[in-house]
């Protein structure tokens, strides 16, 4: 059997790692950016001098080419579903027996006037942060267009270089789209704190450039006028399906599957960032592009190709990521806005960028959601409460085994039961330390 994967990021990668070592086929990995598999996470790091180009490699295309995977380093122009062939930009047609697409995303451009000058650029491959050093020298000022998580990375990564930099946030808070309003202000804040500018409710209407066709100012919704040498443009992604169009391989946003990850077409799969659940799990959104969804979808197309008739289910949501040195960790249901039936306890840090909140239901008292901002909770044991539907005052009692920052770390999980006393005038008295409590409670009854 011949299995074709295009794109060799963490869930292409995944899928050919699985099926190599679990069957005797030819296995092709196939990708235009780079040969080898790196951490695309880890690219702010090697632009601030952190890292080495490679250091951030993960997977070799040596290392893999000697578990027997086959790598291309070109871009396919073409599938024919028909005939199960691949044709390239210059390498000779490849037919397939399986086909399994692993675009990724594509960061999302916004079509407005002086879009077309140089200097403006997202930040999502190594071609982008190549583009990004080489205008480096020569760039004093820049504006990031976007609040999330990559205009956050770009911003520590201008400072390191000193270039004065500007955000342009569409939102009232950072972020506020994914994070709830008192901790998209604490970010926005925090980020100010770090010297960069950012600007709320205000987005870009047109560029201006300069005589060499380089852009020069931002021109705002504000009425503002933002010189700048360069632009970063990080409203977010989409799924990269560019490759389907003129198939019959069904798209919406993304590239549709069904619970085993096929798409409605014979042979073909689709995982990652690209890939659209047709019917996506409770709690779960139909496209999610995030490492540790890739990495699973990956593992789990393998296994499907082999015949296990494995359905993807995802489990509770998780993310983390950093805010400059805020480290965030979300588990579970946390919305940026109230929602009815959803009690919210919230407790913020009165001076430091701290702050712990649990969601519950408000009949049932049954925990679905924590979001922890500059303070860390065991995935796991927060887990574990979720899907066994622990009721609020349990978990509030055992809440310090959660905890898992360093051990002479101040703790703060009496400040929310003091919270949830004031507030429903129930005293809660806590149950668990921190450390080996959380093993016992994770593990008992198993």
């Amino acid at each position: 059997m011949r299995v074709a994967i295009i794109g060799n990021g963490i869930s292409g990668t995944t899928a050919a790692l699985t099926l190599i070592n679990r069957c005797d086929c030819e296995v092709f990995l196939i990708s235009d950016e780079s040969p080898d598999f790196f951490s695309r996470t880890a690219l702010m790091y090697v632009y601030m001098g952190h890292l080495r180009w490679k250091d951030i490699i993960v997977h070799s295309a040596a290392s893999l080419r000697k578990k027997g995977i086959r790598i291309i380093t070109d871009r396919v122009i073409s599938i024919s579903t028909a005939d199960h062939t691949l044709h390239f930009s210059r390498e000779p047609a490849l037919g397939y027996d399986k086909l399994i697409i692993a675009t990724g995303s594509v960061p999302n451009r916004l079509q407005i006037p002086g879009s077309e000058l140089l200097g403006i650029r997202g930040l999502y491959s190594r071609q982008d942060l190549d583009y990004l050093e080489n205008l480096s020298n020569t760039t004093t000022s820049a504006v990031i267009v976007g609040g999330g998580l990559i205009g956050i990375e770009l911003a520590e990564m201008l400072k390191s270089r000193d270039i004065a930099t500007t955000i342009l946030v569409r939102e009232k808070a950072y972020w506020h789209n994914v994070l709830p309003l008192e901790e998209a202000m604490m970010v926005g804040e925090h980020i100010q704190q770090h010297g960069i500018r950012v600007l709320y409710e205000t987005s870009p209407k047109s560029f201006s450039g300069d005589d060499r066709g380089r852009v020069a100012a931002v021109h705002c919704s504000s009425g503002e006028t933002v010189q700048c040498q360069f632009v970063g443009m990080t409203p977010g992604v989409s799924p990269n399906i560019a490759i389907t169009h003129n198939t019959d391989i069904r798209t919406d946003k993304g590239i549709m599957v069904d619970a085993f990850l096929q798409t409605n077409q014979p042979d073909i799969y689709a995982i990652g960032d690209c890939a659209q659940l047709e019917s996506p799990t409770d709690g779960r959104k139909a496209v999610e592009a995030v490492w540790y969804t890739g990495k699973m979808m990956g593992e789990i197309v393998g296994k499907n190709i082999l015949g296990e008739g494995m359905p993807y289910n995802p489990g509770i949501w998780y993310n983390s990521a950093k805010f400059f040195d805020i480290e965030y960790q979300v588990y579970g249901t946390i919305s940026n806005e109230a929602t009815n039936g959803v009690e919210s306890l919230f407790w913020q840090h009165e001076s430091q960028a701290k702050s712990i909140r649990v969601n519950f239901h408000a009949n049932t008292g049954e925990v679905i959601g924590f979001n922890l901002m500059g303070i860390r909770y065991r995935q796991a044991l927060c887990e574990k409460w979720i899907r066994e539907k622990y009721d609020i005052r349990t978990v509030l009692a055992h809440l310090e085994a959660a905890n898992f920052d360093p051990e002479l770390a101040p703790q703060f999980e009496q400040k929310l039961r003091d919270l949830f006393e004031r507030r429903y005038g129930t005293k809660i008295e806590p149950k668990s330390r921190r450390g080996r409590d959380a093993f016992t409670i994770l593990y008992k009854n198993r």
